[in-house]
């Protein structure tokens, strides 16, 4: 299979591309490798694929009209995995233009290639947060989910809504993943994981919202890979699914696992949590499991476990 994967220099979507290539499939790679972090981590994320003959890295922008209907002309894929845009929800307030920019425009750019080059199947990234403030334990993708507390999650729920349109309209397959507190090695450096392991590491403050009371339901990295290759190899008309592990978690125990792992204790300031944050995401799998036999493997110890490794090797030895 021919597979396009957008936002492929980041942590999710390098991940992708190396588990694409790995069984088989051929790889149209795009990023724009933009300064919102490191542009070297990013060029280090693809130093696994971009040598690889099954696969083609195009250095470009989603906001790049002519340059999308390019890649989609010369390479015709079958599939659209659409992971780029800018995330975090904290960095969308005050920034509502650029997410429109990037996030809408943008994936209007791929949704109309997308149709016009009859594409089989376009599976999207979408978020955990377009849930809010929703006091329905645990999430269930039926939830309306019509009060986003941040341009970010606003942007996400305007393509999920969009993917509809294309779907009975033009009949693209379109299955949007929302995605929970994904973490594991190359996680972005605004991410809590990494700053928790960065800080404790350095002995730096970490700012803990409500003491660390907070839950969230943290999804390790392969298992989101194992959910998105099924929603690639299954096209399912519309579809929204989470993708998370289904056992939330303390921030307060997630930052003592990670206390544990790195050897000191973590210096801690608490402050009450921002508008913009949810008291709790928890994610229903049951869709998951009966429509992509979505099963995640990892426990929140193995993972961060892993995460820490790749600080130590990656991170910590390359300072």
């Amino acid at each position: 299979m021919k597979i396009l994967v957008t936002g492929a220099a980041g942590f999710i979507g390098s991940h992708l591309c190396e588990a694409l290539l790995e069984r088989g499939d051929e790889v149209i790679a795009l990023d724009n490798f933009n300064d919102y972090y490191s542009p070297a981590r990013k060029q280090a994320n693809t130093a696994s694929f971009r040598s690889c003959m099954r696969c083609v890295l195009y250095e470009e922008d989603i906001r790049n009209e002519d340059a999308i209907i390019r890649c989609f002309g010369k390479h015709k894929p079958d599939a659209v995995v659409h992971l780029a845009g800018y995330g975090a929800v904290r960095y969308s307030i005050g920034r509502a233009k650029l997410y429109t920019a990037v996030n809408i425009t943008g994936s209007i750019n791929l949704l109309e290639a997308a149709r016009d080059h009859h594409v089989e199947n376009f599976i999207f990234a979408s978020t955990s947060s377009i849930y809010g403030k929703t006091e329905n334990l645990p999430f269930t993708e039926t939830d309306p989910c019509n009060h986003p507390l941040a341009p970010y999650p606003a942007s996400k729920k305007a393509i999920e809504v969009m993917g509809y349109t294309y779907h009975n309209l033009h009949q693209l397959n379109f299955t949007a993943l929302r995605f929970f507190s994904v973490y594991g090695p190359r996680s972005r450096p605004d991410m809590m994981p990494f700053i928790v392991t960065d800080r404790i590491a350095n002995q730096q403050e970490i700012i803990l919202f409500d003491a660390g009371q907070m839950k969230r339901d943290w999804t390790y990295v392969d298992d989101v890979i194992a959910g998105i290759i099924a929603a690639i190899d299954r096209p399912l008309g519309y579809e929204i699914i989470n993708l998370g592990r289904g056992e939330p978690v303390l921030m307060a125990d997630f930052v003592k696992i990670v206390e544990h792992l790195v050897g000191y204790k973590a210096i801690l300031s608490t402050v009450p949590a921002p508008p913009s944050e949810p008291k709790v995401n928890f994610a229903s799998i049951e869709r998951a499991r009966n429509l992509l036999d979505y099963d995640p493997q990892t426990p929140v110890a193995d993972g961060l476990t892993r995460l820490w490794k790749w600080y130590q090797s990656e991170v910590a030895h390359g300072r």
